[in-house]
């Protein structure tokens, strides 16, 4: 599904607009790489930004460029809700329900402002009177390429930007394996390669800087790996004790979920991990084929995506949190088979 009503905005923005963008709760590639892109693309037009995430960003992505002028709600509510209060138009990038946002979003919808959707996810909210929404592409940053490009095409990308892009649209195809990565995709890579982006460092510096706790965590993952031949399914748990044994920093079980999905025979494959601060297991789903988990996510974990990448949330303790899982997995026997 594509809806776009993004086009009557270049008219509204000029040099006197003020701008806050918004990623959502837990920022990926994605959400980080399209803030980020947006925000720097904006000062090359002259336009005052500010970009706002509910909470702090990963370790592996603190290399991007202009990272250190976020602004995170959990540790400056005032400010950001001074700059929110302020601005004339809020950018809202990979997400398309304020809910996304954890407690900042309570703010965001008591404000009296123009909201601007730029969104790959399913089943948008009618919040933003600007969108620009695609749920057949890849990642955010792609379609914030497309408004750049589209919107802006005498304006060139600076090679930063085209690193911030660059970092989306590779994280979130899973380094371009998964299928929504189109020959569109690809085109719009040599783009940014084009503009200066360096694809070897990028990908290093996202992928090859493990902390040696990140890979004593993952063996740990690993270990509690369990599967399920019959149901086509894999699945790993982490507990607390996990998290806190190997030192855990957000950002550090990015990927882990893939390497159940990787093994012969499986096609859908979770990740389950606690969090005692939350008080709720966090649940990242995959799959090939046609095994929906965006509809799996919504119907029994109050949580969406897109078909083969979704995420959600049980509020049970992890033992029984697993054992709900294994008996509700049953019902999609025939799916998976």
């Amino acid at each position: 599904m594509r809806k776009n009503t993004i086009d009557g905005l270049k008219g509204q923005l000029n040099k006197n607009s003020k701008v806050s963008i918004i990623g959502h709760k837990n920022p990926d590639g994605d959400a980080l790489g399209s803030t980020l892109g947006l925000h720097l693309f904006m000062k090359e037009l002259g336009i005052t930004s500010q970009v706002i995430m509910p909470n702090s960003s990963p370790d592996f992505l603190a290399w991007l460029p202009s990272i250190d002028t976020i602004l995170c709600y959990d540790n400056d509510k005032a400010q950001c809700e001074e700059e929110l209060d302020n601005s004339d138009f809020v950018f809202t990038l990979d997400f398309n329900h304020l809910d996304r946002t954890g407690s900042l979003g309570d703010h965001l919808q008591k404000l009296n402002t123009n909201f601007v959707m730029i969104d790959h996810h399913q089943q948008p909210a009618d919040y933003a009177p600007y969108m620009l929404s695609d749920t057949s592409i890849a990642s955010t940053c792609e379609l914030v390429h497309e408004y750049i490009t589209t919107q802006y095409p005498e304006t060139k990308l600076t090679a930063d930007i085209a690193s911030c892009l660059y970092t989306g649209i590779m994280t979130d195809t899973g380094s371009f394996r998964f299928p929504s990565t189109t020959s569109k995709t690809h085109r719009i890579i040599a783009d940014l390669i084009d503009a200066g982006a360096n694809n070897s460092e990028i990908h290093q510096n996202t992928f090859d800087n493990n902390a040696e706790s990140r890979l004593h965590l993952l063996g740990r993952a690993l270990q509690n790996l369990k599967v399920l031949k019959d149901l086509s399914t894999a699945y790993i748990s982490l507990s607390q004790d996990d998290l806190n044994q190997y030192g855990f920093k957000k950002g550090d079980t990015e990927g882990f979920v893939n390497y159940a999905l990787s093994l012969k025979g499986i096609k859908f494959a979770v990740i389950f991990i606690e969090n005692k601060a939350e008080n709720i297991i966090k649940i990242s789903f995959r799959s090939i084929g046609d095994f929906d988990v965006n509809s799996f996510a919504r119907n029994h974990y109050n949580g969406g995506g897109h078909n083969n990448a979704a995420g959600g949330k049980s509020d049970l303790d992890l033992n029984t949190t697993l054992e709900k899982f294994e008996e509700t997995l049953n019902n999609y026997r025939k799916e998976l088979s």
